[in-house]
Order: C-alpha cells, then sequence, then structure tokens
C-alpha cells in the first residue's frame, strides 16, 4: 500500500508536534538562531513541495512463523533514505521564518551524507517551487570523504550559481564523526562574525527534536493502515546510527494516545565499527564486546559467546557502511528507557552475514516490490538490509519475543540509481576556520 504524500496528509499532526517539542521561540539562550516551529501554510505549491514523502507499507512472507510487514520509507528517488521526510521539515521551517521576515537562512549541518543529501534535495525543492527564492536560502554541508560515493549531483551541484550558494566540503580526517566538532565549532566560534558578514542566519540543525518530528508520521501511518490479527505487542526494527526514527515513532504513539493500537517494542541494528546504541543498551556503560578468533581454514574472525553479536566477520572493527558512524549518540539513554519499559533488544550485524542472508532478503524484499541487485558489490547503501538480516538473526537467536515484526526500510540504494558528485568540484576542509571560509564565501553570494 502506497501512503502518498505523508507529510501532507498529517501536516496539522506534525505542526502540533512541533509546537510541543520546539515551541515558537527566537534564539536561544547564547543567540544561536532558530527559525521557530511554524509551517509555511498548506497551499498547493506547499503540497507539491512535500509530495517527496510518500511512503509503502507491504506485508512480507513470514519467518519462522513470525508476520513480517516492510514500513518502506524509501520512496524519494531523489534521496532513496528516510531523511527525507525530517529535512522537508527542516527546511519548511525555515521558508515560513523567510516568508514572515524576508531575512535570509544559511543551514550548515555535518552528516555522514544521507542527510547532507535530503537536506540539499528539500533546499532545492523549496527553490524549484518558488516557496524562496536562490538568494533567500543555502545550505553547506560537511561530509566525511570517505561517504562521497554516495552524494549525488542535483540542480544544486550542476548549475554554477547553485553550487556557488550551496557547496559540499570533504572532511578526511581519521575519525569521520569530527564532521559534527567541525561544524559545531563553526557555530560556536563564527556565527556571529558570519551573520553580520553574510547578512544571514546560520542554523545548525543538528537539534535531536529537529529530526524527531517528522518521525510521527510512521506511528500515524502504522494505526492507520497496519491491522494485523491480535492485541499484542509489535516488534519494530530499524538499522541505527542514532535512533531519531525510533524516538521520533515513540512520540508520535504519545501523540496518539489511546488510539496507537498495539504496544511497541524496538529491535536496534547496528554493525561493528559503531555498536555503541547496542552496547548502552545492553550494559549501561560496562558492557564489552566478544573477542573474536581468526580461523585460517574460513578466512573469518568467530565467536560464539554473545548472540547480540556476529557470529563472523571478515574484519571485528569493520565499517560495513559509513552511514553508520555516530560514537555514544546522546540519543542512547532515551532508547534504553523505551526498550527497558516496553521490550525489545538489540543486534550488531556484519558483512558476511549479510552476505550469508542476501538471498533469502532479496527474495523477502521482492515480494514488496523492492529491487535489490543480483550483485551484492553494487548496493552503496545498506541499511534496509542491515535490518532485515538483524530481524532473521534475532529470530534465529531468540533474541526477541514471538511478536509480529515491522522492518523500518531506512535506506536503500546501489550503483547506477544516481549520477555521483565530481570530486574536482568539492571542497576540502581540516578544521572550523577552513568551513567557516567556505561558509562565508557561499552565503555572500
Amino acid at each position: 500500500m502506497l501512503i502518498e504524500n505523508a507529510l501532507a496528509n498529517y501536516y496539522a499532526e506534525i505542526q502540533k508536534a512541533l509546537d510541543t517539542l520546539i515551541g515558537d521561540v527566537g534564539p536561544d539562550d547564547s543567540g544561536e538562531f532558530t527559525p521557530g516551529a511554524r509551517l509555511p501554510e498548506l497551499t498547493p505549491l506547499m503540497r507539491s513541495y512535500l509530495d517527496a514523502s510518500a511512503m509503502a507499507l507491504t506485508s512480507l512472507p513470514g519467518y519462522r512463523g513470525r508476520e513480517l510487514s516492510l514500513l518502506d520509507l524509501t520512496q524519494n528517488p531523489a534521496t532513496n533514505t528516510t531523511k527525507t521526510f525530517a529535512s522537508l521539515i527542516i527546511v519548511a521551517r525555515a521558508i515560513r521564518f523567510i516568508q514572515d521576515t524576508g531575512e535570509r537562512v544559511t543551514i550548515l549541518t555535518p552528516s555522514s551524507a544521507n542527510k547532507a543529501v535530503a537536506l540539499r534535495d528539500s533546499v532545492l525543492r523549496a527553490i524549484k517551487f518558488g516557496l524562496v527564492r536562490a538568494d533567500q536560502l543555502n545550505i553547506v554541508v560537511l561530509v566525511p570523504a570517505g561517504a562521497r560515493y554516495k552524494l549525488r549531483a542535483t540542480e544544486l551541484f550542476t548549475d554554477p550559481a547553485l553550487r556557488a550558494r550551496n557547496p559540499v566540503a570533504l572532511y578526511d580526517g581519521s575519525a569521520p564523526h569530527f564532521v559534527k566538532t567541525i561544524a559545531r565549532g563553526v557555530v560556536d566560534e563564527h556565527r556571529g562574525m558570519l551573520e553580520a558578514s553574510a547578512k544571514t542566519n546560520l542554523w545548525y540543525t543538528m537539534q535531536l527534536e529537529n529530526y524527531l518530528v517528522a518521525d510521527v508520521v510512521r506511528a500515524f501511518v502504522e494505526a492507520d493502515f497496519l491491522t494485523e490479527k491480535g492485541s499484542g505487542p509489535r516488534l519494530h526494527a530499524h538499522s541505527v546510527s542514532s535512533a531519531y526514527g525510533l524516538l521520533g515513532h515513540a512520540y508520535g504513539r504519545e501523540l496518539l494516545g489511546d488510539s496507537a493500537g498495539r504496544p511497541s517494542r524496538y529491535l536496534l541494528v547496528q554493525h561493528l565499527g559503531t555498536p555503541d546504541m547496542v552496547t548502552s543498551l545492553l550494559g549501561n556503560g560496562d558492557y564489552r564486546p566478544p573477542t573474536y578468533t581468526f580461523e585460517s581454514g574460513s578466512g573469518l574472525y568467530t565467536q560464539n559467546g554473545d548472540d547480540h553479536f556476529p557470529a563472523r566477520t571478515f574484519d571485528p572493527a569493520e565499517v560495513l557502511d559509513p552511514t553508520f558512524y555516530t560514537r555514544n549518540p546522546v540519543t542512547s539513554p532515551r532508547m534504553n528507557a523505551l526498550i527497558q519499559t516496553h521490550g525489545g533488544s538489540g543486534i550488531v550485524v556484519s558483512l558476511a552475514e549479510c552476505l550469508e542472508r542476501y538471498g533469502l532478503v532479496r527474495s523477502l524484499l521482492a515480494d514488496a516490490g523492492v529491487h535489490i541487485p543480483a550483485n551484492p558489490t553494487l548496493v552503496q547503501e545498506w541499511s534496509l538490509i542491515m535490518a532485515m538480516t538483524g530481524v532473521l538473526n534475532a529470530v534465529d537467536r531468540s533474541l526477541v519475543a514471538d511478536d509480529p515484526i515491522v522492518v523500518h526500510g531506512a535506506g536503500l540504494y546501489s550503483r547506477g540509481d544516481f549520477e555521483a558528485l565530481v570530486a574536482r568540484e568539492l571542497h576540502t576542509v581540516g578544521d572550523s576556520y577552513g568551513l567557516r571560509e567556505l561558509v562565508l564565501q557561499a552565503s555572500v553570494q
């Protein structure tokens, strides 16, 4: 079932969530800019702008007696990820501020890549639909160099004037998550100078609530369209870096109250490179991942003492997908409390396990119309495959109860699905000063 323009359909509910979580406030105590919580009037142009927010809900073939469903959040072909939903609402708030005040806004965000792609797509949509002018709204993103292959060559890149106003910066350091430190440093150290020199409002969008509000829509769609038999809990599985999506779903259930339907449990799926949410859930900071032993006969590292971690991996420190790069996310305490109260678990998967399950996952998702290439080397976003692998492993290892399972399809794309950015047209920065100069150059255009 395709739910078209989900954000427009639940626009009033999203506004209520914004009012509650953020409130229509001005700059915070530090003077840092926020556009407030008001959304633009839902005109035909705004509906067109939001039209990228389709999602699909489909039953999958069962697995070992479990009912499986897919909530596919990858319907926007310009992103193929769930980041579309939060990004459209973030930019919509900037649109409303610009329309009300006539002032300019510059969005600054660090990203592992997908959020940058989605925010850039939303900015482009705002300009193309005439909701703001190109000189009123722009975006500067900072992405780890190792994730460059995920970035897309849209009109913000192919049009020279738009490219100058909306640059992409790469950070080539050894710790990808340091992009957050660099971008935060620009705001903390240089915000006043940038806003005065470029005559713009610099918006650092990393506040949790900015991303949580749009994901309340998942709970509304579940309540309205997912009607399996029974009244027991339903398990929601998601590949996570910070679990904004599941927190948003849980908050949507709070807003729905008694009409939310079946209780929710949550399964966190992560990879070996950054398993911090799973280890936090399992051990409150004291949990230690298992030790792996190299087996020369197979060439794999193995362990059999901890079912929450991969039994087999090519590398105990592998980075399966750079999308998941956050260390010690601030969202862990909230997610831990949800799971400890309502039930669920966490599991870490490896590339070796994803490849072992690849054919089965591909077959299960084919029934939902989801295309996964026969050749796994073409996959460039593993979120959905990771989530499916985590679910199958968690069922096999009895880590989850005998509940119906909804897999939140957060991301899937492959080589050839889009035109990649050209490396020579990108900027490289190594510190906050370098990013400051790029923001200044872009925003005075």
